[in-house]
């Protein structure tokens, strides 16, 4: 909504107007809160560990332990390749971005039912919300990074130019993580089996992405599928750029990175007509 103020110091006419096109998305409204979607994406990250043990110790320990019992079963056991490379490392360039991801759809999908009496009490632009939600993956992100760096170092890997191509696919990633989390938080409002269907969501899509194998295990005849899923674009970019594992990002890539914007672009505009009634619902 957009108004303009018509007429002379004693007399004011306020017209209101819809908003139409990108204003409608409320982007500027946005930056002016951006200091509340700092605040709300810190609390996110602590409440997340809150009434834990060993307290924020467990965004490195989770990468650590995912590495050690993936290399176990599926390097020692299942002997699945990893396209020369050792194996820690190779699954490591995966859960930096999965990890991300996963925790970041997991926090946006619930973000709204979560905070329902911040939201029936004070207004501010809702899709603050999954924002946090999803920005507050960003430590599990630096944590995996940092994790694997000391592997990398270890096993004695070289430096790569490539490595300077790494915001690219973290920005992919986390725009497709935000665009999830817009689409089921908007569900969830309505439907809290929501939160139960995320988590066999991820799973699945884990499977679906090359996490624990090499892209080259897929059967030829459906790559191009398989290669629509935008993880699997951001992962395999990941492995390369880190490691030189795998073929450099190529077409199947950017296609896979215009889905995310149709999914992001869309989910905001689909959250945006939600929000309006988003009170009375929840």
């Amino acid at each position: 909504m957009s108004s303009t103020t018509i007429g002379t110091e004693s007399q004011h006419t306020m017209v209101i107007q819809r908003a139409r096109g990108w204003a409608s998305l409320g982007l500027s409204d946005l930056w002016e809160y951006r200091e509340l979607l700092y605040y709300l994406g810190w609390r996110e990250l602590q409440g997340a560990y809150r009434q834990t043990a060993l307290g924020f110790s467990w965004v490195f320990l989770r990468p650590i332990i995912s590495m050690v019992l993936l290399t176990f079963v599926f390097k020692y056991i299942v002997e699945v390749p990893s396209d020369g490379v050792p194996y820690p490392l190779f699954v490591l360039a995966a859960l930096i971005p999965w990890t991300f991801f996963s925790n970041s759809v997991t926090r946006a999908s619930r973000s709204l039912v979560d905070n329902m009496r911040v939201i029936s009490k004070v207004y501010f632009p809702r899709m603050i919300i999954p924002i946090a939600g999803t920005g507050s993956g960003i430590v599990d992100y630096g944590a995996s990074f940092l994790v694997f760096m000391v592997v990398f170092i270890y096993f004695r890997m070289p430096l790569r130019v490539e490595m300077l191509l790494l915001p690219v696919f973290t920005l992919v990633a986390f725009a497709f993580a935000l665009a999830v989390g817009l689409w089921l938080a908007t569900l969830s409002v309505k439907y809290r089996d929501v939160a139960f269907a995320v988590t066999f969501l991820l799973q699945a899509l884990m499977y679906l992405s090359p996490v624990i194998y090499p892209v080259s295990m897929v059967p030829e005849q459906l790559q191009v599928v398989y290669q629509l899923n935008p993880m699997t674009g951001v992962i395999q970019g990941m492995r390369w750029s880190l490691l030189g594992s795998g073929e450099a990002p190529n077409v199947m890539f950017l296609i896979s990175s215009l889905v995310v914007v149709v999914l992001l672009v869309s989910g905001a505009y689909v959250f945006r007509r939600t929000e309006r009634t988003v009170v009375d619902i929840l």
